[in-house]
């Protein structure tokens, strides 16, 4: 099941070529997107999804998304939508045509959420950490590496997640060369020991979490304590559970590091679920 949407809310055949082949997304992943979570006819994070990819776009010197045009074809998508309770919404925006008048492309497609990844919601995953380069002043000294952009060049991410595929595992966390976590290639580190949750800075480099945020808030409202601070390699085998998160993933525990299995978070996990799930 998929359903696309242009930008002036018309609904478009996604079998249909409708990409032109010099599209600078295409050609050079010269673009952003955002993926947004929608249950049951609902957009989870709308606001703060629209905010990064507003943040995105001014860090590659692209025009300033049109919050109006992106609510249309976003509702012209959900409205045709007929598959199941969960669908996973993206949006994209490129550069548009080499050579072209500037003319930004962009659209909303709908689609389903992978049966992979409902599963590993419910059984956790094994990671592994992979090393992405840079120490932790590098977004600061380097800013047009567009650390933190939700960019199209995703080439790095994708490979990072076969590394681990070919290791055994399913996800990835990145990390610097000076030994400090970063992000996983679409998810947000969330480590948890006691009633404290803590996950990297963005200026380590990183996504502004949405799903992240949106625990946090809950956990807060209920008592923890949440911190946003550096955290290193060693410290993650110390917590009580780790967690990646994200729209797709939602809240999904890491029951293997490296190799090594983790202490047990299933009850943990279950509460953390319970608390993103009370902000809807």
């Amino acid at each position: 099941m998929r359903v696309l949407a242009l930008l002036d809310g018309t609904l478009a055949d996604p079998e249909t070529p409708l990409i032109r082949v010099d599209d600078l997304g295409l050609m050079r992943g010269d673009g952003i997107f955002e993926t947004v979570l929608v249950v049951d006819g609902k957009p989870r994070e709308l606001g703060p999804h629209f905010d990064r990819l507003v943040r995105s776009a001014a860090m590659l010197d692209l025009p300033t998304p049109d919050r109006a045009a992106f609510d249309r074809a976003t509702q012209a998508v959900i409205d045709a939508w007929t598959g199941g309770s969960e669908m996973a919404l993206k949006w994209v925006y490129t550069r548009g045509i080499e050579g072209g008048d500037g003319t930004p492309t962009g659209f909303a497609l709908g689609l389903e959420i992978a049966e992979k990844v409902k599963r590993q919601r419910a059984e956790g995953i094994a990671a592994i950490t992979l090393e992405r380069g840079g120490d932790q002043d590098l977004a600061k000294r380097a800013p047009w590496l567009l650390l933190g952009a939700k960019t199209l060049s995703y080439a790095v991410n994708m490979a990072g997640l076969r590394e681990a595929d070919r290791r055994g595992a399913a996800e990835v966390i990145f990390t610097t060369s000076d030994d400090f976590v970063l992000e996983g290639p679409t998810s947000t580190l969330v480590a948890a020991t006691g009633k404290t949750l803590r996950t990297p800075p963005t200026g380590l480099g990183i996504l502004p979490g949405t799903t992240q945020a949106a625990l946090f808030r809950a956990a807060e409202r209920e008592g923890w304590a949440v911190k946003t601070e550096p955290l290193r390699i060693a410290e993650l085998k110390e917590a009580d559970g780790l967690f990646l998160a994200s729209s797709v993933r939602k809240v999904t525990r890491i029951h293997t590091l490296d190799g090594e299995q983790l202490a047990d978070s299933t009850e943990l996990h279950g509460e953390l679920t319970r608390l993103y799930n009370s902000e809807y």
